[in-house]
């Protein structure tokens, strides 16, 4: 850390915060490529790469000069603490002329690491500046060229280089000047010199807004380069690029599981679809398991469908079941969701289902119950005829649509959220009100999975969650049913309710046997495989909830959090693709990632260009 200067401001103090919060936000709007753990953006003057006549203050933002200066063997100089990032693209910091001093010898600039800083900014190579006494240019050279006006007290010169063209202009007073160096070399810091008694400046790299408008000047370069590459000629490969095209986006769509769509433009665009309907809709269904908390169903329709996938991929059968156990430990699992079930009165300890990622499409959702069976925990209570007519559960297995049944076995909804059956009347039609045709293709956003049967032998009408012998825990997972019941609000209940494994002791006791049986499937991985460091982290932070009273509040509570399952489904996913020998990632996101890679990399080794030509911006 650098040492910070007279009259800074303390670390802990609220300005400096809020100042830094503003300074890091001004920073990512204007220099968006550039990584500062890479290549950090210049903040402030280097207290140690100046002349000995430079004196700094106000968090190294403030310089004033401290010599004799009786002749130019007097001037003193000073750099930022970093270079230009090249990643910047265009890069503009503001010098204010707090005080002229007695002559007004200053310079404001550029210069290369290792430059003489007892001299002005301009006067030596690889060194650039704009002098205040008669307002010429230095470019490497003692001698100047008549460039812009003089400055004084009171004004504010701006330099901005562009390293897109490699050239840098001035501005004073938030007019630009027009250009006064050209071919600029790579790595130069800003830099300012002062020559005379009395000369103060205040720098400004971000920490305030700038008096010229860098950004519509910015706004300008980015447009001609969106121009520039939008009249990038194709010219007769265009059916050739189309049919590449239409073929990636096929695949992404199968890859994710978007079933009826990637029909549907496979018939808009005849193309073929290279994995047949079945094996996409059950790798569907198993995505959706996890992503819904519900981890060892996922690992048992995985072990059904695709034998022998987790026997081979050791390091991924353990991520399941370390999320298995975090899952146990929110409640979300079925191995322990079962038992938190008793009665109508405790229902309401249940802590409910965190709600699904919003990056897959959790907003205001709903789970349409058809297409897969989920175990059944009985307590002795045989399920009526209503709910077998809905189900047909066997000691707990899943099961999946053969290829005949899997294009009618669900019905359609809207494919921007995830459907539940909202009424549990014996009535389908009233159960499914969004379907009119049994045979209506497969939504590509339907959980399609069973509610679970939990006969505790409760009547029909006793309870809004539990009717007919089926709990209804899509009723848990709809964000937006604000109400659980005797006015109290989902949020309300979720809160004073949420509890270990639900707050259920055979639950808890189920948790902790399964853990003992994940440390033994760690000791036998690592006689078998070696040491895993990072298995042995992921066991100690699952492990670690159990070590707090309130497990979604501690220092590693964020496994709970629902996002944490996305990662996880991916991997499962690629796995479940690359055994079937197809592409365990699909093309598209493999060409835009090498292409948002090739962009940052052409950026870093100074091809300006590339800054204001972000992948993102060009998919709409």
């Amino acid at each position: 850390m650098a040492e910070l200067g007279a009259g800074s401001l303390p670390l802990g103090d609220p300005v400096f915060n809020y100042q830094e919060h503003e300074l890091n936000e001004r920073l990512k709007r204007l220099y968006p490529a550039v990584n500062e753990e890479e290549t950090p953006l210049p903040r402030s003057w280097s207290p140690k790469d100046k002349y000995s006549y430079i004196g700094l203050s106000q968090n190294n933002l403030r310089v004033h000069y401290k010599g004799h200066g009786k002749n130019h063997k007097d001037a003193a100089s000073v750099r930022a603490m970093h270079p230009i990032p090249a990643a910047c693209g265009i890069y503009y910091f503001e010098v204010k002329i707090v005080s002229k001093g007695r002559d007004g010898y200053m310079g404001i600039g550029l210069s290369a690491q290792g430059v003489n800083m007892n001299r002005l900014p301009g006067w030596d190579k690889h060194s650039y500046g704009y002098h205040g006494d008669d307002g010429h240019s230095f470019c490497s050279s003692g001698t100047g060229q008549p460039y812009g006006p003089t400055f004084t007290t009171g004004d504010v010169i701006g330099c901005c280089v562009n390293l897109i063209n490699n050239t840098c202009f001035y501005t004073k007073n938030g007019i630009s000047l027009g250009v006064a160096f050209t071919d600029l070399p790579p790595n130069l810091y800003p830099t300012v010199g002062l020559q005379t008694p009395g000369e103060i400046v205040d720098a400004n790299f971000g920490q305030q807004p700038f008096v010229f408008d860098i950004e519509d000047y910015m706004s300008e370069w980015r447009a001609k380069i969106h121009g520039m590459i939008a009249r990038f000629p194709i010219g007769e490969r265009l059916g050739e690029w189309q049919a590449v095209l239409q073929n990636m986006v096929s695949s992404y769509l199968v890859h994710h599981g978007y079933c009826a769509t990637a029909t549907a433009f496979a018939r808009a665009t005849e193309t073929m679809i290279q994995e047949d309907q079945t094996s996409i809709k059950n790798r569907q269904r198993i995505q959706k398991l996890v992503l819904a908390g519900r981890v060892g169903e996922a690992i048992e329709a995985t072990q059904q469908l695709y034998p022998g996938l987790l026997e081979h991929n050791p390091n991924l059968l353990f991520m399941l079941k370390c999320r298995q156990f975090v899952e146990m430990v929110n409640g979300t699992d079925s191995e322990v969701r079962c038992l938190t079930i008793r009665s109508p009165k405790s229902q309401d300890s249940y802590p409910g289902s965190p709600s699904l990622s919003p990056h897959h499409g959790a907003g205001n959702t709903h789970i349409h119950t058809a297409g897969v069976d989920s175990p059944t925990c009985s307590n002795g209570v045989t399920p009526s005829k209503k709910s077998k007519s809905h189900s047909s559960t066997v000691s707990g297995s899943l099961k999946y649509p053969s290829a005949s049944s899997s294009a009618s076995s669900s019905t359609s909804s809207s494919p921007s959220s995830i459907n539940y059956s909202e009424s549990n009347s014996s009535d389908s039609t009233k159960s499914q009100p969004l379907s009119t045709n049994s045979t209506q293709e497969t939504s590509d956003s339907e959980m399609e999975i069973e509610a679970e049967h939990y006969t505790n032998g409760v009547v029909e009408g006793s309870s809004a969650r539990i009717m007919n012998g089926t709990y209804k825990h899509e009723e848990i997972l709809q964000p937006d049913d604000n109400s659980i019941g005797n006015g109290v609000t989902v949020d309300e209940g979720y809160r004073s309710s949420r509890q270990l494994c639900g707050g259920n002791q055979a639950a808890t006791e189920k948790m902790i046997q399964f853990g003992r049986e994940l440390q033994a499937l760690n000791e036998q991985l690592c006689r078998e495989y070696g040491k895993n460091t990072t298995h042995k982290k992921m066991l100690q932070d699952a492990f670690s909830l159990l070590a707090y009273s309130d497990p979604w509040n501690c220092p590693v509570g964020q496994q709970l959090d629902p996002t944490q399952r996305e990662s996880l489904c991916s991997a499962l996913n690629s796995a479940i693709l690359e055994s079937q020998n197809l592409p365990k990632q699909p093309p598209l996101m493999l060409a835009l990632g090498q292409a948002t890679e090739c962009v940052q990399l052409m950026a870093r080794v100074r091809s300006g260009s590339c800054c204001f030509a972000r992948v993102d911006n060009f998919l709409h």
